[in-house]
């Protein structure tokens, strides 16, 4: 029957009534294009291939999407777009489509608005190329579309999980003075200080869900929290390790689709053991390719006998400071002389201010599968949030996704406000999301 709640959607169904199908597509970005919104260089050549890979879950309600992609962020009206376009196609509806971003930076930032924005004052195709995305909409729906008529049974369901050595580390780290910083990045094991320092808070486990027909595993998603990156910003549009460690798994196992998400990242890089040389990329998907197939392969398959769905709209504060304001932003963008990153910069944030004021909602979306509940969370929430879900639900497994709708950037913890983390130019929303992302947290979970 029913769950009645506002804004969410749930049923339990009968498991003979489950079905899957999966889908991929190549979402590669043309040279020439942007990365990661506002690096300097654009794309000279592709490293790797860019993909999206997703399912269709089918059960007596309307379909639930999940669609992964090698991009940096998807925000705003791009954000809706992905998901009506996929919701149309799959026959469901738009707060049942869970659209995220690996967010690897060699990879492109897409925002409608923001682009609209630029193209009114001369910048057209500088953050994204609008007839790219077009395409990539189109494409990837039709990809959903053909996965329907491919869907399997789903009987069994399964959950494991492995420690993933020597990969992750907390952007926090006490400087040598003894001040607090967020300053160790995805490449911050050239720096002898920030290699010494300890892992710091993270969750250093990469957990799946597995799918099955019978004894037969059909579909493994796998989710892991760190930044993506092993180095960025040369002109190489690649998936990096993360892609590496998946596209291996699924080359040795090409009867079982594998689908990996980024964990809630904000504050955690592969910066304690990664110094940005080339040679490093491989180790750091050999890590993370050993802890995915020990996870998969930690698991026991049980009865799938319960999918429920939660969507829970909430809002999220813009952020207060006075460079924020919609008169200064709008100077920016509009400033010829100023430097281009600046005016592309100008323009997300007006997007983003503009999505605000017009209360458009986020939305929390959580699958529940009874014992197993996969929760998605928006933007760069820090892995404190990811932390907490599983506080909430200690005897559950969680499995957080994040860079969900990424609008509002860094989405750190009361901690790292009181650490000094207000002044990063990549973080949109107020101190108060502290406290308007734990209450949508618990809603989504299910938590009265």
């Amino acid at each position: 029957m029913w769950v009645s709640m506002i804004g969410a959607f749930a049923r339990t169904v009968h498991a003979e009534q489950y079905r899957l199908s999966t889908f991929s597509a190549d979402v590669t970005i043309p040279l020439g294009h942007r990365c990661m919104g506002l690096l300097r260089t654009k794309s000279q050549k592709i490293v790797d291939p860019l993909r999206v890979y997703g399912f269709v879950l089918h059960s007596s309600d309307k379909p639930i999407v999940l669609a992964a992609f090698d991009w940096c962020e998807i925000r705003n009206g791009a954000y809706d777009a992905l998901r009506d376009a996929f919701a149309k196609a799959a026959g469901t509806e738009r707060q049942r489509v869970i659209v995220t971003a690996l967010h690897q930076h060699d990879a492109p930032v897409v925002d409608r608005e923001a682009q609209l924005l630029l193209d009114s004052v001369g910048l057209s195709n500088e953050l994204h190329n609008t007839a790219f995305l077009d395409d990539t909409i189109e494409r990837v729906s039709q990809a959903v579309r053909d996965s329907l008529d491919h869907s399997q049974p789903i009987s069994h369901i399964g959950y494991g999980m492995a420690k993933v050595e020597k990969v992750a580390s907390s952007r926090r780290v006490r400087e040598a003075d003894g001040r607090i910083t967020h300053n160790r990045g995805s490449s911050g094991g050239g720096n002898k200080h920030y290699a010494a320092a300890p892992d710091g808070d993270i969750d250093p486990f990469v957990r799946t869900i597995a799918f099955y027909n019978g004894n037969q595993p059909v579909l493994a998603i796998h989710s892991y929290a760190t930044h993506p990156m092993s180095y960025y910003g040369r002109g190489g549009v690649t998936w990096d390790f993360v892609g590496i460690a998946r596209e291996r798994l699924r080359r040795e196992q090409r009867d079982i689709e594998h689908i990996y998400l980024s964990g809630c990242s904000g504050d955690v890089t592969a910066g304690k053991y990664n110094d940005g040389s080339p040679d490093n990329r491989q180790i750091l998907a050999d890590r993370l390719y050993t802890g995915m197939k020990k996870s998969f392969d930690s698991i026991k398959p049980q009865p799938l006998t319960q999918i429920d769905f939660r969507s829970i709209p909430f809002h999220l504060e813009y952020n207060q400071k006075p460079e924020y304001k919609r008169a200064i932003l709008t100077e920016q963008l509009e400033n010829k002389n100023l430097d281009i990153i600046k005016r592309i910069a100008a323009a997300m944030s007006l997007s983003s201010l503009n999505r605000v004021e017009q209360k458009h909602p986020i939305d929390m979306a959580c699958i529940d599968f009874g014992h197993g509940k996969v929760v998605l969370f928006p933007g760069e929430t820090f892995v404190g949030y990811q932390l907490m879900a599983q506080q909430l639900l200690p005897d559950n497994f969680v499995f957080s996704i994040g860079f969900g709708e990424s609008w509002p950037g860094y989405i750190p913890m009361k901690r790292d406000y009181a650490d000094g983390f207000n002044g990063h130019s990549w973080s949109w929303v107020s101190e108060k999301a502290t406290d308007q992302l734990p209450a949508a947290l618990k809603k989504a979970l299910g938590i009265k």
